[in-house]
């Protein structure tokens, strides 16, 4: 069974490397390259972020937090880190809505001002570069390939389309419901912190990686533009450092932009076209691409193998 999956982001390859080992014949084509697209920008912290319904989203989050834990043990060329850090808030909360993924969150209260309360857990980090370019690896080792392909709308000559194209679905096929939610990143560079840091207020998030620090970020909903904006990147930078003193002075590596494929649910359902042809979408992650991946690959396969 021929399967071409649209969009060469972290939700198309990783669609893509399950459908290959699962046994069909899968292939990629997208308008941008892996490291082009906003996959390639995220800070990806595991969190389910910006993304709906929660009963979904925590489902296919948790497959996804197993798969990557194991990569992080077995697997160092994935680019994958688990990671102890703590989220703050500025007023007393329960427990997290994905609470139950994470058994080990703890809840504190011993926390800086102006902050009343957090959450301290262990999550994988992935670094995207190194990430998009393993997924790719994986994929072309199990037969696949990947094409670059500017479309006016979906195949339509294959047995099954899996339409993983973010924001493009826009175009591609109408939906006018997903809508980009613009988010600036800075990397700087390591100064030797180990664990990351998030105020889900702005939000204001400092992540540290092998080589670098991610700090972020914006979520400013219906913006399409891409350029960076040098006043967002101090702004971004002066909340960074209220957050983390220790960020004072620190050398700035880089500046950009992604757009976040945001939509009220994500939209993974089947349909049949009027030719016969079985098609996926797998769209509207908004901010937790990595953090849906694996679950909503699994989810594909599933509609695949059974046709429906």
């Amino acid at each position: 069974m021929r399967v071409i999956v649209v969009g060469a982001g972290v939700i198309g390859l990783t669609v893509g490397v399950r459908l290959r080992e699962a046994g069909f014949e899968a292939h990629v084509v997208a308008r941008d390259l892996p490291l082009e697209t906003t996959s390639a920008v995220a800070a990806a912290i595991w969190y389910p972020y910006l993304a709906f319904p929660r009963e979904r989203v925590l489902v296919w989050s948790t497959r996804t937090l197993e798969v990557l834990d194991n990569l992080a043990a077995s697997d160092p060329a994935a680019g994958v880190t688990v990671r102890l850090g703590t989220e703050l808030v500025r007023e007393p909360a329960s427990d997290p809505w994905w609470a139950d993924a994470v058994p080990a969150l703890r809840s504190r209260t011993d926390v800086p001002a102006p902050y009343r309360q957090g959450w301290t857990f262990a999550t994988p980090i992935v670094e995207m570069p190194v990430y998009l370019g393993w997924l790719v690896r994986r994929f072309v080792q199990l037969g696949g390939t990947v094409t670059r392909m500017t479309l006016a709308g979906l195949p339509d000559r294959a047995d099954v389309v899996v339409n993983c194209s973010g924001l493009g679905a826009r175009g591609l096929v109408g939906d006018t419901s997903v809508e980009p939610v613009r988010g600036q990143v800075l990397t700087v560079a390591p100064f030797g912190l180990d664990e990351w840091l998030l105020d889900t207020s702005g939000p204001t998030y400092v992540v540290p990686r092998s080589n670098d620090v991610v700090i972020g970020g914006t979520e400013l909903a219906g913006r399409w533009d891409r350029r960076v904006d040098v006043a967002t990147s101090q702004h971004i930078l002066d909340r960074a450092t209220a957050l983390l003193p220790e960020l004072k002075g620190v050398e700035v590596l880089s500046s950009r932009v992604g757009l976040r494929p945001a939509r009220p649910a994500v939209r993974l359902e089947s349909e049949r076209t009027g030719g016969g042809c079985q098609v996926i979408h797998c769209y509207g992650h908004g901010g937790a691409g990595v953090t849906l991946s694996w679950g909503c690959a699994d989810e594909v396969v599933e509609l695949v193998e059974s046709g429906s």
